[in-house]
C-alpha cells in the first residue's frame, strides 16, 4: 500500500509540475532530510539498534530490553533536536553541496534553500519512526511500521491537489506545498507509531535533563550499539556519498535530469520494496536471534529461503523494467505537464535501474546476515570499493548516456555488491545453500524467458504514448498486460515442477 500510494503520489506530482528546474529544486531539497534518514536512522541506527535489541531481549529479558529502548530514545532524541537546528542554518550550504547545477537557474536554487529548510525536522520524526519499527519488528509487529508511510503519500497527495492551488493563490510557488506535506506526513508517521508502542507498554520515556542524558550515554547497550554505529555509518555514509555525487552530476546536466531520475527510482522502489525491504525487515530480527541463540542452522535455512524468494520474485520484475519500460512510465506519469520528451528520459533511466534490480533487492537480504551477526565492517568495505567502481563507471558513461548512465552505474554497482557479499557468506561459512538450487535457477530462467518475449510483444504492439487522450484505455490495456505477465510466469514455474505452495510455506 505504501508503494502504491507512492506510484500515486509521484504520477500526481509529475501531471502537476512535469519535470523542470522547479521540480529538480523540490526533489533535492526532499533528498536532504531523506539523505540524512538513511545516515542517521533507517541505515546505519536500524543496522546497530535492532541485533542489540534483539540479543538483549533474548538474554536480559522484558524489563531490561524496556529500559535499554528508554535510554537509546533519549540519546536520540538530543542528536536530533542539535542536528535538526544545524541543518535549517546550513541548508543553503547544503543544496550547493547536494547540487550546485541548480544555480543555473537562481530562483531554482533559492526555493529548493526555502523548502530544505521547512522539511528538515522531517529527519527528527523520521529517526524516532525507525527507533519505533526497530521494536516493533523486533516483537514482530510488522504491519504498523509497514503501513505508515502511507500517511506521507497521502500528505502529499494532499499537498498537490489542494496545497498547491491555495499557495498559488496567496503568491507562493505552488510547488512549495509538498514541503508541507512531507513534514505533517513525518508527525503523523511517529504518532501512529507511538500508538502502537503504547499498547504494547513499549513507548520510551525521553530524558530531557542533562543527568538523564548522561547516564543513558553511558550504559553499556547504548555504547554497543554506538560502536556498532560506527562503521556502519561509514558504510551508509558511502551508500550515500554515491547519491550525493550522482544528484551533483545531474544538476549539471539537462534541467529535468534530477527530476527524471526520481519518477524512475519510484518506480524501481516498488519492486525494491515489495520484495528487498519487506524480506530484510522480517529477516533481521529472526537472524539477529538465531545468532543470539547459537542456532547457524535455522541462520543459514532463513538466508537460503530469503535469496531464493529473492530469485524468484526479483529476476521477472527486473526484466520488465527493462523490457518494458516505456509502457510503465507512459501510464504512470504522461499526463499533465509530463511531456513524451520527459517519458522518453524516465524510461532510459529506469532502464539503467532495472539491469542491477536484482543486485539491489538481494543487498536487502544480504546486508542484514552481516548486520545479525553484529559485523558491520565487511558490508562498508564492500561498498567503499563499489562506490569506486560505481563513479568509475560514471566517468566512462555520462558523456554517451547522460542521466541514463547514473541509474546504470548504481544498478551494475549493486550486482557487484550483492556477489561480493554473498562469497562473504560462503566463505565465512555462515550460510550453506541448501539443495536443489540448479533445477530451481532453470526452472526460473525457463519462465522469465517466456515471459521477455510476451513483454517485448507488448511493448510494440501498443502506441503507449499516443494514447494519451484515452487514459483508461491506457491503463486497462496495462492492466490485461500485467495479469498476463502474471498468468505466463507462475503457469511456467508450475509447468516446470516448481511446487509454489510448498516453498512459500517453507
Amino acid at each position: 500500500m505504501s508503494r502504491i500510494t507512492g506510484l500515486a503520489r509521484e504520477l500526481l506530482i509529475a501531471s502537476t509540475f512535469g519535470a523542470s528546474a522547479l521540480t529538480d529544486a523540490f526533489n533535492v531539497a526532499f533528498r536532504i532530510p531523506n539523505l540524512f534518514r538513511r545516515f542517521f536512522a533507517e541505515g546505519a541506527f536500524s543496522q546497530a539498534f535492532v541485533p542489540v535489541l534483539a540479543a538483549t531481549r533474548a538474554t536480559n529479558g522484558e524489563e531490561a530490553t524496556k529500559a535499554l529502548i528508554d535510554r537509546v530514545a533519549t540519546v536520540l532524541a538530543w542528536a536530533l533536536l542539535v542536528v535538526s537546528v544545524i541543518g535549517v542554518l546550513a541548508a543553503p550550504a547544503l543544496v550547493w553541496l547536494m547540487a550546485s547545477g541548480l544555480q543555473q537557474n537562481p530562483h531554482g536554487f533559492d526555493l529548493a534553500v526555502v523548502m530544505t529548510r521547512w522539511m528538515f525536522p522531517y529527519i527528527a520524526f523520521m529517526s524516532l519512526v525507525a527507533l519505533a519499527a526497530g521494536v516493533l519488528n523486533t516483537w514482530k509487529r510488522f504491519a504498523v511500521p509497514a503501513a505508515t508511510p502511507v500517511l506521507l503519500n497521502l500528505c502529499m497527495i494532499a499537498a498537490a491537489w489542494f496545497g498547491a492551488p491555495w499557495f498559488k493563490t496567496l503568491g507562493l510557488e505552488p510547488i512549495s506545498a509538498l514541503s508541507a506535506g512531507v513534514l505533517i506526513g513525518g508527525m503523523l508517521q511517529l504518532g501512529v507509531q507511538v500508538l502502537a508502542l503504547k499498547k504494547l507498554a513499549l513507548a520510551p520515556t525521553i530524558g530531557w535533563r542533562r543527568g538523564a542524558l548522561r547516564a543513558a550515554w553511558a550504559d553499556a547497550g547504548t555504547q554497543a550499539i554506538v560502536k556498532l554505529m560506527g562503521p556502519a555509518l561509514l558504510g551508509v555514509g558511502v551508500a550515500n556519498l554515491s547519491m550525493l555525487i550522482n544528484t551533483q552530476i545531474a544538476s549539471h546536466l539537462a534541467p529535468g535530469s534530477v527530476s527524471w531520475i526520481t519518477y524512475a527510482d519510484r518506480l524501481m522502489e516498488f519492486p525494491t520494496a515489495l520484495l528487498g525491504v519487506a524480506m530484510g525487515v522480517v529477516l533481521m530480527p529472526q537472524l539477529a536471534t538465531a545468532r543470539a541463540n547459537g542456532d547457524g542452522a535455522r541462520y543459514s535455512a532463513m538466508l537460503d529461503w530469503g535469496l531464493r524468494l529473492v530469485v524468484l520474485l526479483a529476476l521477472p520484475c527486473a526484466v520488465a523494467l527493462v523490457a518494458f519500460a516505456k509502457p510503465l512510465v507512459a501510464v504512470l506519469y504522461h499526463y499533465g505537464a509530463f511531456s513524451e520528451q520527459d517519458v522518453r528520459q524516465t524510461t532510459s533511466a529506469l532502464m539503467g535501474y532495472g539491469a542491477g534490480l536484482l543486485g539491489l533487492v538481494a543487498i536487502k537480504v544480504l546486508a542484514p546476515g552481516y548486520y545479525a551477526s553484529q559485523d558491520t565492517r565487511t558490508p562498508v568495505r564492500v561498498a567503499v570499493a563499489v562506490l569506486v567502481i560505481t563513479q568509475l563507471l560514471n566517468f566512462v558513461l555520462v558523456p554517451w548516456f547522460a542521466h541514463a548512465a547514473l541509474t546504470l552505474s548504481i544498478g551494475l554497482g549493486a550486482m557487484i555488491n550483492a556477489f561480493w557479499l554473498l562469497l562473504g557468506l560462503l566463505k565465512r561459512g555462515s550460510y550453506r545453500p541448501e539443495p536443489g538450487w540448479a533445477v530451481f535457477a532453470l526452472q526460473v530462467l525457463v519462465a522469465t524467458a517466456l515471459l521477455l518475449l510476451f513483454l517485448l510483444w507488448a511493448n510494440g504492439a501498443f502506441t503507449w504514448t499516443q494514447m494519451r487522450g484515452e487514459p483508461f484505455r491506457r491503463i486497462m490495456l496495462l492492466a490485461m498486460v500485467l495479469l498476463a505477465c502474471a498468468a505466463i510466469y507462475f503457469t511456467a514455474l508450475w509447468a516446470t515442477g516448481l511446487k509454489l505452495r510448498q516453498f512459500l510455506r517453507r
